[in-house]
């Protein structure tokens, strides 16, 4: 299994859109074998899933990420672990024992807005709208 962690100064870097690094895990029976950081080279929202599918990657982990990039990611058949912080090893060696803690309704920054998303924000109160997110989240109404 490949998993990909976005990555900063070995913490889990929390804005999925604007990572520079990818800190990628190859694992096989429930260990570590492999890890190696690479370099995104800038590429943004929409490529980084094509980048992360060309390198193999099955599961991501990362802070905040906006639901266009969920998709992306669903679409490359990539399983997100979303709204993680933290050391980056630790949060792989929790996903291979069956314990990290994740949040799977993540909502990534609304571009734009420029406010600091401090712990359990919800997009109603930016108001982007339409409380009724359903199983799309915000980005399913545009709100970014």
């Amino acid at each position: 299994m490949k998993i990909a962690v976005t990555y900063e100064n070995g913490q889990i870097f929390q804005h999925f859109g604007h990572t520079s690094q990818f800190k990628v895990y190859e694992v096989e029976d429930g260990k570590i074998v492999k890890s190696e950081v690479v370099d995104t080279n800038g590429s943004g929202h929409g490529a980084l899933a094509g980048f992360l599918g060309a390198y193999g990657i099955e599961v991501l982990i990362c802070g905040g990420i906006g639901g266009g990039a969920q998709m992306a990611l669903a679409q490359a058949g990539i399983r997100l672990f979303g709204g993680v912080s933290g050391d980056a090893d630790a949060a792989v060696e929790a996903l291979i024992g069956g314990n990290l803690e994740f949040n799977p309704n993540v909502q990534c920054n609304h571009h734009g807005h420029g406010h600091d998303h401090g712990e359990g924000h919800t997009c109603g109160s930016h108001g982007c709208g339409s409380h009724n997110h359903g199983e799309g989240g915000c980005g399913s109404h545009g709100c970014h």
